[in-house]
C-alpha cells in the first residue's frame, strides 16, 4: 500500500510539473522579450506618444498642436534590429513616420527609415538614407508591395563592421557596403541610439509640399510592436556587449549577425525589389551631381 501511495504521489508530482512547465517557460520568455517600458523613453509630444498593453504596444500621434517621438535607452554599436510598424492609416498627406538609428554631435552618424504618407488610395513612399561624418545626400526611396496601413510590417536594420542592410519582412531592400578602402566614410565608431517620430512635414513631403495635411483627419497614429535587439552589441560606460571579455556578451551565444552579408537567394530579392519598386536612388541622379557620382555609386 505504500508504494502504491508513493507512486501514486510521484506520479501527481509529474503531472502537476508538466501542467507548470508552459508556464515557467512562458515567464522565461516574457522575461527576455521587449518592453517598451523598459527598453524606450517617451521624449516628446505631451502625452501624445503612448505606452499600452502592459508595454507590448507603443503608440505616436499627431495633430495639429503637435507630434509625439521616442527614443531607445541603449545604444548600440552595430546591431541586428527589428521592429513591427503599421503606418498612419486613410489620408496620411503631409505626415512622416520616423525611424532610425542616430548617433550625437556635428558628425554625427545616422541609418533612416521614413514612411512619406499619401492622399488616400496612394501609395506610401518608403524613403531612406545613410549619414556617415554629419553627411547624408544618400536618398533610396521605394513603394511597398503592400498596404503598410492595414497591418504590421517588421522593418529592420543590419549594421555590421561590413555593411548595412535595410529589410522589410525578411526581404532586403537596400545595402550600403563598407568601403572605407575607398574613402567613403562608414559608421564604425559611434554607438547610435533609436528614435522615432510622427510628425507634419507638409512643407516637403508629399509632392514637394503641394499636398497640404487635412487636419480634419487626426489624430493621426502609428503603432510598434515586437521591438528585437537580441542580436546587437550594447554600448555602456565605454564598452561593447559584444566584447570578447565579457563572457555574458551576445558575442558568447552568436555573433554570425556580425559578419553576415547577403546569400545569393537574398541578393536575388534585393535585385527584384530595387527593380520594380525602386524610385529614386541618388547613384542616378546625374543632375544632382553634375560632378560626378558618389564613389560608392561607381561599385557593382
Amino acid at each position: 500500500l505504500l508504494n502504491i501511495t508513493s507512486m501514486a504521489s510521484s506520479t501527481s508530482s509529474r503531472v502537476i510539473l508538466m501542467l507548470l512547465m508552459p508556464l515557467l517557460l512562458g515567464s522565461l520568455t516574457a522575461a527576455s522579450a521587449s518592453n517598451f517600458n523598459r527598453d524606450f523613453d517617451i521624449t516628446w509630444g505631451d502625452g501624445r506618444a503612448k505606452i499600452l498593453n502592459n508595454g507590448d504596444l507603443l503608440t505616436l500621434s499627431l495633430d495639429k498642436a503637435s507630434g509625439s517621438g521616442f527614443q531607445s535607452n541603449n545604444e548600440y554599436l552595430y546591431g541586428k534590429i527589428d521592429m513591427e510598424l503599421k503606418l498612419v492609416p486613410g489620408n496620411s498627406a503631409g505626415t512622416v513616420t520616423a525611424y532610425y538609428l542616430s548617433s550625437k554631435g556635428s558628425t554625427w552618424d545616422e541609418i533612416d527609415f521614413e514612411f512619406l504618407g499619401n492622399l488616400s488610395g496612394d501609395p506610401y513612399i518608403l524613403h531612406t538614407n545613410v549619414f556617415t561624418q554629419g553627411k547624408g545626400n544618400r536618398e533610396q526611396q521605394f513603394y511597398l508591395w503592400f498596404d503598410p496601413t492595414a497591418d504590421f510590417h517588421t522593418y529592420s536594420i543590419l549594421w555590421n563592421p561590413k555593411q548595412i542592410i535595410f529589410s522589410v519582412d525578411g526581404t532586403p531592400i537596400r545595402e550600403f557596403k563598407n568601403l572605407e578602402s575607398m574613402g567613403v566614410p562608414f559608421p564604425t565608431n559611434q554607438p547610435m541610439r533609436i528614435y522615432s517620430s510622427l510628425w507634419n512635414a507638409d512643407d516637403w513631403a508629399t509632392r514637394g509640399g503641394l499636398v497640404k495635411t487635412d487636419w480634419t483627419q487626426a489624430p493621426f497614429t502609428a503603432s510598434y510592436r515586437n521591438f528585437n535587439d537580441d542580436d546587437a552589441c550594447v554600448w555602456s560606460s565605454g564598452a561593447s556587449s559584444c566584447s570578447s571579455n565579457n563572457p555574458s556578451s551576445a558575442s558568447s551565444n552568436s555573433n554570425s549577425w556580425l559578419s553576415e552579408e547577403l546569400d545569393t537567394s537574398s541578393q536575388g530579392r534585393l535585385k527584384w525589389v530595387q527593380q520594380n519598386y525602386l524610385i529614386y536612388n541618388y547613384c542616378r541622379d546625374i543632375k544632382r551631381f553634375p560632378q560626378g557620382l558618389p564613389p560608392e555609386c561607381n561599385t557593382s
